[in-house]
């Protein structure tokens, strides 16, 4: 079987093509820019008006370089749907002084940027260069998708998702989705349509980045010999943090990063361990939440990936960098295939 998993992060893409053929260890692995970060690039490059087509993605970058493109006096233009990029709410997208496409103008002169959190056309014609076949039985993809509903906030709506996910203990690899995808998931359902409209006609298997890391985690060769232990992505905007026992989430927690000392971060760690943390707690410190079903005996090892994971270093905590197939950057792939072997 060949499998082809990307992870979409913040600061890079990274992407296994795994053959059940060879070691996990001979994949061919690329850690590229995450998408948000070159068409950023793009736009700095640009010396004209822009005219923004394509989909929904992660965003990152991409709203600062338009403004700043914007105060240089050049228009902005944005189809419907990518400009949800911005904001789920199109009126507060126009409140930036960004323009909604209109079928009667002419945009013509206008540079085009596409938007997307794939490129597979891209990702084939860089492959295909080095004799590598895109030819795949699976495709998985990671991206953080908050979710969106009109009526609630962005991390008040994805915590929701979580707690409602982890009513009871569960396998990390029960967070992938196919058919079942929820249509609030609209960065999620963005990829999918351009999987589709890119001629790809299996459903993709679809999972969110901070639980393909989780899962990915969980098949470290040191995690692998644990039965109580913590696994903690520390990325560059949020930390998602979850106990494990007897193989299955008791609990989770979830904050942004740059709220984080290393103080705060062993503290909710430890009770996390507990069972004593509190949505509460995380909440008011500017997180996304806590949610906990059961205490776990002890904290064997504390399991940590992502690229602000150094900050673990600085607690008391007896921590373990994973590195699942001997590459710590891997964590989210490994997740994605392991999550689709079941």
């Amino acid at each position: 079987m060949r499998i082809l998993a990307i992870d979409v992060g913040t600061g890079t893409q990274d992407m296994m093509i795994y053959d059940s053929e060879k070691e996990l260890e001979n994949a061919i692995k690329l850690v590229l820019p995450s998408p948000h970060l070159y068409i950023s690039q793009q736009i700095r490059e640009i010396e004209n008006d822009i005219y923004f087509e394509g989909e929904i993605m992660g965003g990152g970058k991409i709203k600062r370089s338009i403004l700043e493109h914007m105060d240089k006096g050049y228009n902005v233009v944005m189809e419907p749907v990518c400009a949800k990029t911005i904001r789920d709410n199109l009126e507060q997208v126009k409140s930036f002084g960004i323009e909604l496409s209109d079928d009667s103008k002419d945009y013509s002169t206008y540079s085009k940027i596409s938007m997307g959190d794939i490129n597979i056309t891209k990702l084939s014609k860089f492959l295909l260069g080095y004799d590598l076949e895109f030819d795949f039985d699976e495709i998985a993809i990671a991206v953080q998708d908050h979710g969106y509903n009109e009526n609630m906030g962005d991390r008040d709506f994805r915590f929701e998702k979580i707690r409602e996910k982890i009513s009871e203990p569960i396998s990390p690899l029960e967070f992938g989705f196919r058919d079942n995808l929820p249509e609030y998931l609209t960065r999620m359902q963005a990829v999918r349509r351009i999987l589709k409209n890119e001629g790809i006609t299996k459903t993709p298997l679809l999972m969110d980045t901070k639980f393909a890391s989780i899962a990915g985690m969980c098949f470290d060769e040191v995690a692998k010999k644990l039965n109580s232990f913590i696994v903690i992505d520390i990325g560059n905007g949020h930390t998602t943090a979850a106990s494990i026992e007897d193989g299955k989430i008791q609990g989770v927690f979830e904050h942004h990063t740059s709220s984080l000392t290393d103080e705060s971060l062993e503290r909710y760690i430890k009770r996390l361990a507990s069972g004593e943390i509190t949505n509460e707690e995380v909440y008011n410190d500017h997180g996304h939440g806590a949610h906990v079903l059961n205490p776990i005996s002890k904290i064997e090892r504390v399991i940590v990936s992502g690229p602000k994971r150094e900050l673990i270093e600085k607690t008391n905590l007896d921590w373990h960098h994973a590195a699942p197939g001997g590459d710590v950057m891997m964590t989210g792939t490994i997740g994605l295939i392991k999550t689709i072997q079941g």
